[in-house]
């Protein structure tokens, strides 16, 4: 069910008033604007101006590129393949592809501009609702609820950039003079601990998800906040915090009820399934019939809803006016990587039947498949939308499979509970082995591909569980880098994936060079206006 949607509706106001506090406070204030003191006069401002800090989450296409995360997290790994019409279609992509990235790359550069966006957003809501004092339009209570949500959005922005660019500047405070515009950058361990600070204070305010009104679903919830926290500390492998925060997701959220399963896995990824019970944090859009292609604020564009369907969706003459353009093409070792049976495959691979592969209009690079998860699937049919660039359906950025999947992890390396770990990893395969209409598939841990009941295996089928479960949902690659396997899986000459994927592919390709393309460069526009060094390599 569609929840939320006056994030997107009623944030104008904030959306406005955010990029003036960031531009016009340079100069003097025009006739008619509106100043902060004026403006932060209720506890409707405090709201508006919170919902602002979402937005920048939706935004995929800028001034320069289409820059979804899953052009980096699916199609830099070895789930998936640029796709598009044809090899010269999209170059940012390809060169993302097939690791010739340089600092030009728009995709690096929009990407990088639309998180700061959010980042001065909420230092903007930080900054305001903390001086508000509570009253009759908003009490104590909700003002740390708006707090909260700042603070999460703030990390998880900050989350989003390290990732991919490693340290970049810590702007925690509202740029208001020029005097400001440059920023050292910080190192990666610096904004790791930022963001581990912000998600604190946010876990400490943040209410659990069932206190939610049905219309506020899709916030930013206390459990969200805890499971970034295991995800956050897993990756600064402090694998004990880590665990910690898991557990306490577990415990306090997922067996207490205020996350679960879906009993259906094909649920989360439609229209009907969005904020569900599997849902612990997911981007928000709804149906717009109007289309910007760049234009109107920031250049990040003006409707709501989201590319990725019609960009996911596959090239096929028999779909019509429901055809897609054909990206992010999943890969054969993907295909391959689901053990005989698992109903997930199905969920996240479109398979053009037989008698449809001549509609194909393109088999990139040999692959015809598509993203079922992406391209707006109910049952075999794709739903007309509004606009054929602006879809309604939610992109999930976590599922309570992926926390629980964290949490085994954590167990396991933290050296804490075993029993945990195979418990958690449990829990996931039961759901997606009950989905299935045939015997005998996906036994439990350690019946399958080899594995022994032993650390190593264990550690093996974990991450063999989070490439199936989490398949063409953005993860991979990030993944694969944290785990310090990217050079082993993707080097085309010795890499499991690259040496054994179809010539085709291969030919494309260039060398992967450790040390260098586990991050991507900083953009070349944005070293011009805030001198910084460079990314090793780049």
């Amino acid at each position: 069910m569609k929840s939320y949607s006056n994030i997107l509706k009623c944030g104008a106001a904030a959306i406005a008033l955010s990029l003036t506090a960031c531009n016009d406070w340079l100069g003097e204030p025009s006739p008619g604007s509106t100043e902060l003191e004026d403006f932060f006069v209720s506890g409707e401002a405090c709201l508006q101006t919170v919902n602002g800090c979402y937005v920048p989450l939706a935004w995929e296409y800028g001034p320069h590129s289409y820059f979804a995360e899953w052009y980096i997290g699916d199609i830099a790994s070895d789930d998936a393949l640029k796709g598009g019409q044809n090899i010269a279609d999209g170059a940012d992509a390809y060169d993302i592809d097939n690791f010739k990235t340089n600092a030009s790359n728009g995709i690096i550069l929009d990407y990088y501009r639309a998180k700061y966006q959010g980042i001065a957003r909420c230092n903007l809501a930080l900054q305001e609702i903390e001086k508000y004092v509570p009253d009759e339009t908003i009490d104590e209570r909700t003002k740390e609820r708006y707090l909260g949500e700042a603070y999460f959005l703030r990390a998880f922005y900050y989350f989003q950039l390290v990732r991919v660019y490693g340290g970049v500047p810590l702007v925690k405070e509202v740029l208001d003079s020029s005097d400001k515009w440059q920023q050292p950058r910080a190192t990666s361990e610096q904004v790791y601990e930022s963001i581990v600070s912000d998600l604190k204070n946010a876990e400490s305010r943040l209410w659990g998800k069932s206190e939610y009104a049905p219309e506020d679903l899709g916030r930013a919830t206390r459990g969200a906040a805890r499971a970034m926290l295991c995800k956050v500390y897993l990756y600064m492998k402090d694998y004990d915090s880590a665990y910690e925060w898991g557990k306490k997701f577990v415990d306090d959220e997922f067996n207490k009820g205020e996350y679960s399963l879906c009993g259906v896995y094909a649920d989360n990824f439609t229209l009907a399934g969005e904020n569900g019970p599997e849902s612990v944090f997911e981007i928000q859009y709804v149906e717009d019939p109007t289309s910007d292609y760049g234009s109107g604020e920031g250049a990040f564009g003006f409707t709501r809803g989201t590319f990725t369907t019609i960009l996911t969706r596959p090239r096929m003459s028999s779909l019509g006016s429901k055809k897609g353009w054909g990206w992010n093409h999943p890969t054969q070792n993907l295909y391959d990587e689901f053990e005989a049976g698992d109903p997930r495959r199905d969920v996240a691979i479109g398979v053009p039947d037989e008698a449809s592969l001549d509609e194909v209009e393109v088999t990139y690079l040999g692959s015809p498949y598509y993203n079922g998860k992406t391209s707006y699937r109910e049952g075999e049919d794709f739903p007309s939308i509004s606009h054929d660039s602006r879809s309604p359906l939610n992109y999930r950025l976590m599922r309570a499979s992926d926390v629980l999947l964290l949490y085994a992890e954590a167990a396991l390396e933290s050296g804490k509970d075993m029993n945990a770990a195979k418990w958690a990893l449990e829990q996931v395969r039961s759901r997606a082995r009950s989905n299935s209409d045939a015997s005998g598939v996906l036994p439990a841990f350690p019946a399958y591909r080899g594995y022994s009941d032993n650390e190593a295996s264990l550690r093996d089928a974990i991450r063999h569980e989070r490439r199936v479960e989490l398949a063409m949902e953005g993860h991979r690659w990030f993944d694969i880098v944290r785990w310090g396997i990217a050079a082993q899986i993707m080097d085309k000459d010795n890499g499991s994936y690259g040496k054994n994927e179809s010539a085709e592919a291969r030919a494309e390709m260039a060398s992967f060079i450790p040390g260098k393309h586990e991050l991507f460069p900083l953009p070349t526009e944005e070293l011009v206006l805030n001198p910084m060094e460079q990314n090793p390599g780049y």
